[in-house]
């Protein structure tokens, strides 16, 4: 197979996140923690290990799934065009200039004169004329490698195809107080968030318009993770949802905070106490004694533990996802989980 055709193979990288673990995690569902040693009868397990130690296994474990799943879907995109080259009789470099090559049309003028506008600047002012052929060359390969992708897509639908590599998964509990929606949802987003965190507010539009799409099926999970040294407001805020919490106003606290930033003060905190109607009593003096202090720093631990180094950190039935990331990622692997649920589940 030619150069051409194995870097194309090897471009096939299929995202799919496949998981053998179903269902959302359990608020009272203890982790199974590997023992790693035996001090004097005294078993030391995964768990007890320093939360940046713990948190910083999590990557190696992502990197070592990223790379074996690259191979795999590499060895299985090969596969599929061996197998359908041997029922044709040709070659699978035979099979691909027929199907993909010879269907691929050369780029018009407008095309290259348009990637040259784009890329005017990286090809040094040069003159349109003078890298024309270097354009047609490069648009022409990208193409190419596009219809290949297309093509063995289509091989992939009409196979049979098992995957028993599973992503790596981490079991994180949730408080069932802090849930939007169906604390026993097929699929549980727990989110470890900041509230002065732009990026997390960022995130919110996503968040809720995801729980609009698969209501009852997909549910939220908050834990705290202020992030002190850099929001130094962030502290205080996550009090103050846990104060409009015993008050059974959470969410709609949470939702006011993210839509104005601005109020993540004292006086904000107070006066969106007032918004809720909360009773003020109650409200200041749970924020005067800080009360969940305690709670929200063990929150901030358990979110290091499990390799949330930043926020806003997701964990999609305990897939993790980082960052402030478009609909569609979370979408996949939300489709993901609900194809693994069992049937009933």
């Amino acid at each position: 197979m030619n150069n051409f055709r194995k870097q194309s193979l090897a471009l096939l990288l299929a995202s799919a996140l496949v998981a053998r673990v179903c269902g959302a995690q359990s608020a009272d569902t203890p982790a199974k923690s590997p023992i790693l040693g035996v001090v004097n009868g005294q078993t030391i397990s995964e768990d007890d290990l320093p939360p940046q130690a713990q948190g910083q296994l999590k990557p190696l474990r992502e990197q070592e799934y990223r790379i074996r799943k690259q191979a795999l879907d590499n060895l299985i995109d090969q596969k599929l065009v061996e197998e359908e080259a041997k029922k044709k009789g040709i070659s699978p470099d035979t099979l691909l200039q027929q199907e993909v090559e010879s269907k691929v049309a050369e780029p018009a003028e407008a095309e290259l004169r348009a990637v040259y506008a784009v890329q005017r600047e990286q090809l040094n002012q040069q003159p349109f004329e003078d890298v024309k052929a270097q354009l047609q060359q490069t648009l022409k390969k990208a193409k190419m490698q596009e219809a290949v992708q297309e093509y063995v897509a289509g091989l992939r639908e009409q196979a049979k195809i098992s995957i028993l590599l599973a992503a790596p998964q981490t079991l994180v509990s949730f408080d069932p107080a802090r849930v939007r929606g169906n604390a026993k949802a097929r699929v549980m987003i727990v989110e470890f968030a900041d509230f002065q965190c732009p990026y997390c507010r960022q995130a919110q539009p996503t968040l809720k318009d995801i729980l609009a799409k698969h209501e009852g099926v997909v549910a939220l999970a908050f834990r705290d993770m202020p992030l002190e040294k850099i929001h130094p407001l962030a502290l205080n805020a996550a009090e103050a949802a846990r104060c409009a919490g015993e008050q059974g106003k959470f969410w709609e606290y949470y939702d006011l905070l993210y839509a104005d930033p601005a109020s993540l003060n004292k006086d904000g905190l107070i006066a969106n106490a007032a918004k809720l109607s909360l009773d003020e009593k109650q409200f200041s003096g749970c924020l005067a004694d800080e009360k969940y202090k305690g709670q929200i720093q063990q929150d901030s631990q358990d979110g290091m533990r499990v390799g949330a180094s930043g926020t806003p950190s997701f964990f999609i039935n305990g897939i993790f996802l980082s960052g402030a990331q478009p609909e569609a990622v979370f979408e996949k692997i939300i489709q993901e989980q609900i194809a693994a649920a069992p049937k009933g589940h």
